[in-house]
């Protein structure tokens, strides 16, 4: 996941100036109330997706319907914080996210709406929850980069869980204190339960080198750093497509087998029960997940799984059916249990 600065995103097209958020370790203050209501077709967005993919959809939606929004950037956590604290007050019509984990924790709080029955209808059931409460957007693939000097596809270990071996001693990366790869966590528990994913975590604290976000411990591998970095597919695709200075020695590794390590993370996108704008915000949700909406991932450079619609992913990306991911209910990610364990095993 990006880091991001903890600051509002406004769209230039929009007509409602944003409010100010703020972060403060794991929690946020909540938004200024007593803002006047947004115009009728107004929406509001809080973005935990990547700004520039979102802002696609907000100008391709905007040209088609006329709707305006404004978008509030922020991250997963923060954001889905952001929300359970404002409750009924907050001016959040449509909340997006990279992972699901955020989505769970809103929807915990009994703060999301049904999703529209033609939305659902757009997106495989497979990457949505099973509860209709919010829906499948995108998706990304757990991947392990590796240095292609170093070690020979042979050589990498069978299951995610083979990191936590002694012989991975000092050798792997990761980005512990993002949601990218507490998403891949909450895979691991809930595929493998609590006692399981205790203990890897416990040989992942013994033999992994810490990195502040995905993008930096790759570039730690193609650097010579460390040997290999469990990340998120889109990073190493990202980079190719612009200069390839960061993965230019490296190459993606793909577990499969429905092993934990070959996790498919769906973000998510739902409409708060307290929109004063339902219908378009249920109609934006409709938008992205559309054939439209999701063009925008097949022909992006977000380099994102498209999902919905029946639109194929980028060509450059491997198809989703190869992928072999284990079969995760997105409803049943448990971030707050893994933020335990986690904290319990020293990584955060």
């Amino acid at each position: 996941m990006k880091i991001r600065i903890n600051a509002l995103a406004g769209i230039a097209f929009a007509a409602t100036a944003a409010l100010g958020l703020t972060a403060c370790g794991g929690s946020t203050a909540p938004a200024a109330s007593g803002s006047a209501p947004a115009e009728s077709g107004d929406i509001t967005v809080y973005n935990a997706q990547h700004e520039s993919l979102t802002k696609e959809w907000i100008e391709a939606f905007t040209a088609e319907t006329g709707i305006t929004v404004t978008m509030r950037q922020g991250s997963d956590t923060e954001l889905s914080n952001q929300i359970v604290q404002e409750g009924a007050a907050s001016p959040a019509d449509v909340f997006l996210t990279e992972n699901s984990p955020a989505m769970a924790q809103v929807e915990n709080a009994g703060l999301f709406a049904d999703v529209d029955s033609a939305t659902i209808e757009q997106v495989p059931e497979e990457f949505r929850p099973s509860t209709g409460k919010w829906t499948g957007i995108a998706a990304r693939s757990t991947v392990l980069v590796y240095d292609k000097a170093k070690l020979t596809e042979d050589q990498l270990p069978k299951s995610m869980l083979d990191l936590a071996n002694a012989e991975w001693k000092g050798k792997w990366a990761a980005s512990p204190s993002g949601a990218d790869f507490q998403a891949i966590v909450s895979a691991l528990l809930e595929l493998k339960g609590e006692a399981a994913t205790e203990e890897w975590l416990k040989g992942m604290k013994e033999n992994f080198k810490a990195y502040k976000g995905n993008g930096t411990a790759m570039k730690a591998v193609n650097a010579g750093e460390v040997d290999a970095a469990l990340i998120y597919h889109y990073y190493y695709y990202g980079d190719q497509a612009k200069t390839g200075e960061n993965s230019s020695k490296v190459t993606p590794y793909y577990f499969k087998n429905q092993d934990p390590g070959a996790f498919l993370s769906v973000s998510g996108g739902g409409v708060l029960k307290t929109s004063k704008n339902a219908e378009a915000a249920q109609a934006f949700l409709k938008f992205i997940t559309g054939k439209k909406g999701q063009e925008v991932l097949q022909k992006g450079t977000s380099f994102e799984y498209a999902i919905a619609s029946d639109v194929p992913a980028n060509e450059k990306l491997v198809p989703v059916a190869e992928l072999q991911a284990p079969t995760v209910d997105p409803a049943k990610l448990n971030s707050e249990k893994v933020t335990e364990l986690m904290t319990k095993a020293g990584l955060l």
